[in-house]
């Protein structure tokens, strides 16, 4: 199979899940002998076009600002699927994989589709529904209607969880019309890779941290909840250590804020890390902590079972994650609040410490989540859609 895959943000030069599935995907189907293609934003120098890791990518359009104000940007998004056209039209292709967000690629997908008889795939990472409204207060609007009118575009749709195809059916897309399969995580790799004891001194039971958090630096990520949590804590915990993986716009916000409330000595703000130093540092750590009040699926939460590192999330409409935790097993599922945070971690890194088991549940979680087994399943669907065409 020849087959794209679209989508404006490119590992590893942006890092997310997204990013992440594309660029795994890619690679395991091109070591299976398919010429896999990469169409986004240019976020790299030199040539346009080139080969990596066995695929070859795409710059469609020169690097622009992810995020504007807080808020992915309206125009980055448009500018990138009128210049997608011209550059899909050139070759030809048996399949093609969009990524939904942030939507107006996948019209131009769409329009190439019927162009070229070519199928397309609709990969949901999240569904926003009445969410947009949230992000956007009464232009909100606007995003509800554009993502309605995606959902109505492709026959073959995948969503990345059943919380997400559950949502994706609440927009009227049939159920038959949808395949879930999850995220995924090397297993291998992540086994060989050893801890990173960055720059606190090695503690209790040899773990540097007692609490990690990674993802961008974003409002819906509620990053602040944890250090007022972390603050809370200090009380009883006065070498507390808590490594933030992750940039963003709230980065500045949240450095003050760990200054205000007198715990900037016990976190340490790491920024965005290569995958081999961001699970070094969750192997080093007690706890992962994912407050976010938005995620479509939480790739960072199996990283960690990977790692043997329970997670505690949180109860929120739209957090998909808290579908991957078993609350009391692998972890915990709490209220969107620094004291539900507090005492959750406090179970975990307490002189009652249920870590141990709770460490050993998140290992045989993770062994459902290989890519190997995902990109079996996703290779089903591709030749299932083009048998279709």
């Amino acid at each position: 199979m020849k087959i794209a895959f679209v989508y404006d943000a490119v590992y590893p030069w942006v890092k997310g899940g997204a990013e992440m599935r594309i660029h795994e995907l890619g690679k395991r189907l091109s070591a299976r002998g398919h010429e896999v293609h990469i169409f986004g934003v240019k976020w790299w120098e030199g040539k346009d076009t080139f080969e990596y890791e066995g695929m070859t990518l795409h710059g469609v359009c020169k690097a622009r600002k992810l995020y504007v104000n807080g808020r992915r940007s309206i125009s980055e998004a448009v500018i990138f699927a009128a210049k997608l056209f011209p550059e899909l039209r050139k070759e030809n292709f048996d399949l093609i994989d969009v990524s939904v967000f942030p939507y107006f690629s996948c019209f131009t997908v769409k329009v190439i589709s019927i162009l070229k008889k070519v199928p397309s795939v609709f990969t949901w990472h999240e569904v926003w529904d009445d969410y947009w409204y949230e992000y956007l207060g009464r232009a909100g609007i606007f995003g509800q209607l554009v993502e309605k009118a995606v959902s109505k575009l492709s026959e073959n749709n995948i969503a990345v969880s059943s919380w997400t195809k559950n949502r994706l059916e609440g927009l009227g897309v049939p159920g038959e019309k949808i395949t879930v399969i999850s995220n995924g995580i090397d297993l291998k790799r992540i086994s060989g890779i050893e801890p990173d004891w960055g720059k606190f001194p090695v503690g209790l039971e040899s773990k540097t941290y007692d609490i990690i958090f990674a993802g961008r630096l974003i409002k819906e990520k509620n990053v602040d909840l944890l250090i007022k949590a972390v603050a809370l804590l200090k009380a009883d915990f006065s070498d507390i250590r808590c490594c933030i993986v992750g940039d963003g716009p709230e980065k500045s916000t949240l450095v003050e804020l760990a200054k205000r409330t007198g715990v900037y000595e016990n976190i340490e703000f790491a920024g965005f890390q290569e995958y081999g130093a961001l699970i070094g540092k969750i192997k080093a750590s007690k706890v992962l902590i994912l407050p976010s009040s938005r995620e479509g699926f939480g790739m960072v939460v199996i990283e960690a079972f990977a790692c043997g590192v329970p997670v505690v999330t949180v109860r929120a409409k739209y957090n998909a994650a808290q579908g991957l935790v078993e609350d009391g097993v692998d972890g915990f599922i709490v209220e969107l609040e620094e004291r539900e945070i507090a005492r959750a971690v406090v179970k975990m890194i307490g002189k009652t410490s249920e870590n141990t088991k709770a460490s050993e549940a998140s290992l045989r979680k993770a062994e459902n989540y290989d890519w190997e087994e995902i990109v079996k399943n996703v290779h089903l669907v591709f030749e299932a859609c083009i048998r279709r065409n």
